[in-house]
């Protein structure tokens, strides 16, 4: 198998440092690194430029930063064309990258979602009214702006159109280009726990940890994934992350799914653990 990584964009030749630890612990396990020129990709230009580094042939997986869905389809195309498949293909990518390919699957174990099909006030109204009133909590396809959480993320009361627009506003705002499909909006529930992050490979939890925005904090004893187990199986989906939270009122709850390959490590989760997690089932 080969570990993709983005190159440095200093030292193209290199692994970029948030990801070098991982490279290391692939080639201690004997698998092949190569870089890509992940801004290039991100950027919309020639994908077969961005991979030229890549030579021989087999399956690869990639760990690195975000890539729109477009662009990872491209991506795959472009590796293909090498003779590299890459684990996840662009359908499953798209799937695992973005709520409304994960929702209904997951729509039992995660908070009521409504969504848009681009950024249009109308489209915005309607789903807002038919989510019905009281607190929400705002993304687009595949990331929110939880770290603008008053500005952009957090919406009180959906009853209140003009408020809820502002939100969304400042949301479209910030995205900019990086503006993902739609407007999300989803349930806001009460949390009694910090957010857990889950990894799952070909629908076997094979990691748990903290949230990589608070790496320090220990997972609980015992996280309940009963629930949440047979769904992430049924997805079908070969390399995912599941970030969890304990609802106030005991419950497990599901806060985001991603892709695995662009979902950060957080640091007190050895890259080793990573790599092992992925050849478990690679032979």
């Amino acid at each position: 198998m080969i570990l993709l990584v983005p190159a440095d964009p200093l030292r193209p030749r290199r692994p970029d440092e948030h990801f070098a630890a991982e490279a290391r612990a692939a080639r201690a396990v004997g698998l092949d690194v190569v870089v890509v020129d992940h801004d290039a990709l991100a950027r919309g230009e020639d994908a077969r430029r961005a991979v030229a580094s890549v030579s021989g042939s087999g399956l690869a997986v990639y760990r690195g930063w975000m890539l729109g869905s477009e662009q990872y389809a491209r991506f795959a195309e472009a590796l293909a064309e090498r003779g590299v498949v890459l684990r996840t293909d662009g359908e499953q990518y798209r799937r695992a990258h973005e709520l409304p390919g994960w929702y209904a699957a997951l729509a039992a174990v995660t908070p009521r979602s409504v969504w848009t099909t681009g950024s249009e006030r109308a489209d915005f109204d309607r789903v807002r009214v038919g989510l019905g009133a009281g607190p929400a909590v705002l993304r687009d396809y595949s990331k929110s702006m939880k770290h603008y959480w008053d500005e952009a993320a957090f919406i009180p009361d959906l009853e209140d159109g003009a408020a809820a627009w502002r939100v969304a506003s400042r949301f479209r705002e910030l995205r900019e280009d990086d503006f993902a499909g739609g407007f999300v909006l989803r349930r806001f529930e009460q949390f009694a726990s910090a957010e857990v992050r889950t990894w799952w490979v070909d629908g076997v939890c094979e990691l748990i940890g903290p949230h990589p925005d608070s790496p320090n904090d220990s997972a609980p004893v015992a996280v309940d994934l009963d629930l949440v187990a047979p769904l992430i199986v049924g997805l079908g989906l070969p390399f995912v992350a599941v970030d969890l939270a304990l609802r106030a009122d005991g419950v497990w709850r599901v806060i985001e799914l991603g892709d695995g390959q662009v979902s950060d490590r957080p640091t007190t989760i050895e890259p080793q653990a990573m790599m092992n997690a992925l050849l478990a089932h690679a032979r």
